[in-house]
């Protein structure tokens, strides 16, 4: 299993919910608000990076699997729609996915919800790009066997 963050449960849950089946939970941290208690935009993004990078664990070897292959995934691009405020202490599950895996790309989907319900979503890309040149590869077979292994799961 990932490390914890900030007290963060990761779990492969067999039960989808629209499409995804693997969450990561973590709670809001103090930090992470502003004088209201609300927490900031910016969070949410690294949120998103947490249950990544859990994913990366579960299903690819983690992200350093990909960085000893002399392969680094550079973030293209990153969308979040917000439904609800998050708040101080609020405990999150942040679903992800690989949505899909495409010549040098990548897309990740996200669901953070409380309590089941949506407070936001939204996706980022990435690029593979050898790790000295830093030219663009296709993604490698052996991770979208992983992608493939995931959703065959959930």
């Amino acid at each position: 299993m990932p490390q914890s963050y900030g007290g963060s449960n990761t779990r492969l849950r067999f039960a989808r919910v629209e499409g995804f089946s693997f969450s990561t939970d973590v709670q809001v941290r103090f930090a992470e608000t502003d004088a209201q208690g609300i927490a900031h935009h910016a969070a949410f993004l690294v949120w998103c990076e947490v249950a990544r990078v859990a994913w990366l664990d579960m299903y690819a070897g983690g992200y350093k699997a990909i960085r000893e292959r002399g392969i680094e995934a550079l973030t293209t691009d990153v969308a979040l729609h917000y439904h609800q405020a998050a708040h101080f202490h609020d405990r999150l599950t942040v679903w992800t996915r690989c949505a899909e895996v495409r010549g040098a790309r990548f897309r990740y989907a996200y669901r953070i919800e409380r309590d089941g319900e949506l407070v936001a979503e939204g996706h980022t890309g990435h690029a593979t790009v050898d790790a000295v040149s830093r030219r663009p590869i296709r993604v490698p077979a052996w991770f979208a066997e992983a992608v493939a292994t995931a959703q065959a799961t959930g």
